[in-house]
Order: C-alpha cells, then sequence, then structure tokens
C-alpha cells in the first residue's frame, strides 16, 4: 500500500485546487531509467483507468497503475517544504540503491 504524509496531501491538493481543468486525481508511477535503474512520475489526471488501483487520502485520489503497483508498495511520499527548495520526495523501503536525488531507484 502506498502512503502519503499530510503534507504531502496537501501540497497536492493546492496543485489540484490551482488548475482550471477537471482532475480527477494524481497519477503516481514507477518507469525506466534514472540513474539507479527505476524513476518516480508524478500528473495530474482528468481521468483514471479501468485499471488502475485508486488510493483516497483525505479526499485526495491517488491512481497507480497495475505495473507500478507492486514498486510503490510501502513506499511514502512526502512533501517538504525547505531553504534549500520544496518538492516532493519518495521514501522506498523496498529499494537497495537510491540515487541524491530522490527521484530514481533500484531494487
Amino acid at each position: 500500500m502506498l502512503i502519503m504524509t499530510d503534507s504531502a496531501v496537501s501540497a497536492v491538493r493546492r496543485f489540484m485546487d490551482s488548475t482550471q481543468a477537471p482532475i480527477v486525481g494524481l497519477r503516481i508511477k514507477v518507469e525506466g531509467g534514472g540513474c539507479s535503474g527505476f524513476q518516480y512520475g508524478m500528473k495530474l489526471e482528468s481521468q483514471a483507468e479501468d485499471a488502475d488501483e485508486v488510493f483516497d487520502f483525505s479526499g485526495v485520489k491517488v491512481l497507480v497503475d497495475t505495473t507500478s503497483a507492486p514498486l510503490l508498495n510501502g513506499v511514502t511520499v512526502d512533501f517538504v517544504d525547505g531553504l534549500e527548495g520544496s518538492g516532493f520526495k519518495f521514501h522506498n523501503p523496498n529499494a537497495s540503491n537510491s540515487c541524491g536525488c530522490g527521484k530514481s531507484f533500484s531494487c
């Protein structure tokens, strides 16, 4: 199961509220690439796919495709805001290696 911190949920809600287009939720996926083999991707979606796994975090829907779901199991998504910048951070207990940017990993 995917975990979203309160800070991440609030950030997603702000992004969803600031867009003009109708948004059903946030897609989180894993794709090949990055400096460690896999990389995380995020995108606001106007509709869910039939096979998506849908998580609801206090009214914020997160969509995960069937290929990404096993790689996101147990992952915590956080949003940090600090002097050195702000952004989403992924904490993956299943990753055997991850890069310094926190956006890619290997299993």
